[in-house]
């Protein structure tokens, strides 16, 4: 069986929009990263201002080690927050690739059953063992694509969860550790001597 011009062109066809269409969705993660970056560093920026304000008025050492102190808790959960939205977008993308690719394949794969369907309708005599092992052959392989899509599906969503795992741990640990430097700097720090101590020892 041959294939005809307009078998030829609709494949074409359907190979251009597919292109496009996964074109368009990686310049839309694209926009997503770059809006996220710039947020990012827009929030940076206006926090860092902020932050330099307030050191600059602190009335003494006790104060400016508690600014510099209070800054790791915020700083370590807006890390956390940054690499969700990262993990988050790279995930989507790499879903709707995965759509498009599985839906491709699939199309291929039925093609190629539907040919050799058609191709050996009415086969030669004494060829009927060479067809029906091609036929099991092509099976088996649909099925082995089939079952390793499933392994790398169950492998990237095992991936994302021990990520997120892992976030969650490291924000935990971070914000502990944040606390306990805040904690050790407020009780390092000598409090002052009261006036009346001064005036009696002068």
């Amino acid at each position: 069986m041959t294939l005809t011009t307009e078998q030829i062109l609709a494949a074409q066809k359907a190979n251009v929009e597919t292109l496009y269409g996964l074109t368009n969705q990686a310049f839309a993660g694209i926009e997503k990263l770059l809006a996220l970056h710039l947020s990012v560093a827009r929030a940076a920026m206006q926090e860092s201002e902020a932050h330099a304000q307030a050191c600059m008025s602190a009335k003494d050492a006790q104060e400016l080690l508690s600014l510099q102190a209070a800054l790791l808790q915020p700083l370590a959960e807006k890390t956390a927050a940054y690499s969700r939205h990262l993990y988050d977008i790279s995930t989507q993308i790499q879903g709707e690739f995965s759509k498009v690719t599985e839906a491709r394949s699939a199309e291929v794969r039925q093609g190629l059953t539907n040919y050799l369907d058609n191709a050996t309708q009415n086969p030669p005599a004494g060829t009927e063992h060479a067809v029906a092992l091609v036929k099991s052959a092509a099976a088996a392989a649909s099925s082995a694509f089939e079952s390793v899509q499933k392994a790398v599906k169950q492998a990237h969503d095992l991936a994302h969860a021990n990520f997120n795992a892992a976030a969650d741990s490291a924000l935990s640990a971070t914000v502990s550790a944040a606390k306990t430097v805040s904690n050790s700097t407020t009780k390092s720090t000598p409090a002052p001597a009261p006036a009346a101590a001064k005036k009696r020892s002068s």
